[in-house]
C-alpha cells in the first residue's frame, strides 16, 4: 500500500520500477548463457553494494543503516563466490540485455537517491530495496536457475534464493517501520 503510493506519487520512481520488474522476463525471453547468468549476477551483487555504501553515507536512522550494511557484506561475500565459481569454471562474464538493464535501471534510482535526504532518503532506499529484491528473486528461480547448465553454477544461484529472501523480508520490516514512523 505503501509502495503504490510511491509509485503514483513518483513518474521517476514508477519508470525505474517498471525497468526492474522487466529484467525477468528480459533473463527469461533471453534464455540466457552460463557467461550471460554469470554477469547477471555479479551485476546484481554490484548494484546493491554500492547501493548499500550510499545508504550508509546518507542515513542517520539506525534501522537503515543496518540494512545497508549487511547488504555490503552479504553481496561483498556474492561477488566473491561468483567470482571464485567463475575463475574455477573457467567463464567469463558476458554482458547482456538482462544486466545492462539492471544497470539502467540502477543508475537512474542512484541519480534520484543522491538528490534526497533524511527521512524520504530512507524512504525510497528501502521501497527500492524492496522492488529490487523481489525482482531479483523472480529473476534467479524463473530464468536464471532454470538456464544454467553449470550444476555448480545453478546450485550457486539456488544457494542465494534463502539469502535474497531473508534481504527481502529485512527490507520490507524496515519499510514497515519507517511507515509506522511517518504516520506518527
Amino acid at each position: 500500500m505503501v509502495l503504490a503510493a510511491v509509485l503514483a506519487a513518483s513518474p521517476a520512481f514508477a519508470q525505474e520500477a517498471k525497468e526492474v520488474k522487466e529484467a525477468p522476463q528480459k533473463a527469461k525471453s533471453e534464455k540466457p548463457t552460463d557467461p550471460q547468468i554469470a554477469d547477471i549476477a555479479l551485476t546484481a551483487h554490484n548494484i546493491d553494494i554500492a547501493r548499500g555504501k550510499l545508504a550508509l553515507s546518507k542515513t542517520k536512522n539506525s534501522e537503515v543503516k543496518q540494512f545497508a550494511q549487511q547488504m555490503v557484506d552479504d553481496h561483498s561475500a556474492g561477488v566473491k563466490e561468483a567470482v571464485a565459481l567463475a575463475t574455477r569454471l573457467g567463464v567469463k562474464p558476458e554482458k547482456n540485455a538482462t544486466s545492462k538493464s539492471l544497470q539502467d535501471g540502477a543508475r537512474k534510482a542512484t541519480a534520484r537517491l543522491k538528490k534526497e535526504s533524511g527521512a524520504k532518503f530512507d524512504r525510497d532506499y528501502i521501497d527500492t530495496e524492496v522492488q529490487y529484491h523481489q525482482a531479483v528473486i523472480d529473476a534467479v528461480k524463473t530464468a536464471l536457475i532454470p538456464n544454467a547448465q553449470n550444476k555448480d553454477l545453478k546450485q550457486l544461484l539456488t544457494d542465494a534464493v534463502p539469502t535474497l529472501e531473508g534481504h527481502l523480508q529485512h527490507a520490507k520490516n524496515v519499510q514497515a517501520q519507517l511507515g509506522a514512523k511517518a504516520a506518527k
